[in-house]
């Protein structure tokens, strides 16, 4: 199998597919990107946000360092049950 038969991940997301790819709400994904969290672009007149792949795996990249010091300092937050 070639590199070209692989399937190639879009140079830019949506904030729907952000959103999938977190396994969290649009709300979320806006909150971060508003807040510039998350880097992101706005493109056309009505201002949709493109988030660059490479920029979402930055931001998961960072979320994990965060983590793994919140975790070495005893302060990580216990996630809410699910019921």
């Amino acid at each position: 199998m070639t590199d070209d038969a692989a399937p190639k991940r879009p140079r830019f997301l949506t904030v729907e597919q952000v959103a999938e790819e977190l396994a969290v709400g649009l709300p979320l994904v806006r909150s971060l990107l508003k807040s510039g969290e998350l880097r992101g672009i706005q493109v056309g007149a009505r201002g949709l946000w493109r988030v660059a792949a490479k920029d979402l795996e930055d931001y998961i990249a960072q979320a994990y360092r965060v983590t793994a010091e919140r975790i070495t300092a005893g302060e990580v937050l216990d996630e809410p049950s699910e019921a």
